[in-house]
């Protein structure tokens, strides 16, 4: 079945002269690795290639090759064939269905449990560490050169969905192709310097301020991290710079369930969720309208800071009292 899947969306890209890739707001690394690898080896078939992303492109990701060719422009006009790289659903890229022409090749790649298979043609695999994974098997099934610059690209998107190759996410096969991505010559060093080890003084800041607003509840099992907008604000830090502040409350020990709320601005408050070894988080974020995987999730709740606070602490608090046989 994946297989077929595969040899349709590669059939679908070899007939297209234009090709339009989109990847989510709030963008990491797997779908702008993703979107790029992707994109460079149609660009390599003579493919006229625009790539999209509505947010700008967090620092530590500036470095990948090809990442200037990126817009948050819509290309216009939109050609027949659109690829939505790394997306659960369309809203995930600030767009409907009626925004798109009513004769578009939708194809959807993608490795999100939520995912809503909007395509014509689905490519969901949930039990991919990261769409770099599927992205990867794209390219090799087009036949395209594995050159350093794609390489690169994808090694990213596998490095930083499986939290450099820790999280449970992570299986043989992704190590397999991780290997291969290194075979075609990449900088290691240099990638996970760039991606981890540029820390703005700004990122330091606001998570001073997220750790001066971290408590913990239900018996130390959740801690809840809040940020508010004049928090970043004050700080001078972009909304992109709080990516793996999270993680600061997920590794306390005890902790099974981690949560970042974000003050968008008033009553928008962004969450993010995480957990450790039991705990489904994308049931939680389901439920708000949201989605991810059972480890990783968020969604987006039009409330106060402190109201969505205490609605997202009751039910998870509700949650953990069910516990892991629940």
């Amino acid at each position: 079945m994946i297989n077929s899947v595969i040899t349709q969306m590669a059939e679908e890209l070899r007939k297209a002269s234009k090709v339009a890739l989109f990847s989510h707001v709030s963008p990491d690394g797997d779908c702008i690795g993703s979107m790029l690898g992707i994109g460079l080896a149609l660009e390599a078939l003579g493919k006229e290639v625009a790539m999209f992303n509505p947010d700008p492109i967090p620092r530590n990701l500036s470095f990948l090759p090809g990442v200037d060719k990126i817009t948050q422009s819509m290309p216009d006009p939109l050609p027949e064939t659109l690829l939505f790289v790394d997306c659960a659903d369309l809203q995930r890229v600030q767009l409907q269905r009626e925004d798109l022409p009513a004769d578009a090749v939708i194809l959807n790649l993608d490795h999100h449990i939520s995912n809503q298979n909007f395509g014509r043609i689905n490519w969901v695999d949930s039990q991919a560490a990261a769409s770099g994974e599927l992205a990867y098997a794209l390219v090799r099934r087009l036949n395209v050169e594995l050159t350093q610059e794609i390489a690169a690209n994808f090694y990213t998107a596998l490095l930083t969905d499986t939290g450099s190759f820790k999280y449970a996410n992570t299986t043989a096969k992704t190590h397999q192709i991780a290997g291969e991505l290194i075979e075609a010559g990449i900088s290691l060093g240099d990638i996970h310097h760039f991606v981890f080890d540029q820390t703005p003084m700004v990122k330091l800041e606001l998570l001073r301020r997220g750790l001066n607003q971290l408590q913990f509840f239900a018996e130390g099992q959740l801690g809840m991290m809040t940020l508010r907008k004049q928090d970043f604000e004050e700080s001078g830090a972009e909304e992109s710079l709080s990516e793996g502040l999270i993680d600061h409350a997920r590794t306390v020990e005890g902790v099974e369930v981690a949560v970042l709320l974000k003050e968008a601005k008033p009553d928008v408050v962004r969450v993010s969720l995480r957990s450790n070894r039991w705990f489904d988080v994308n049931r939680i974020a389901d439920g708000f309208g949201g989605g991810g995987h059972q480890r990783a999730a968020g969604c987006t709740l039009h409330l106060s800071l402190e109201e969505a606070k205490q609605k997202v602490r009751q039910i998870i608090e509700e949650e953990l009292k069910l516990g892991r046989s629940h």
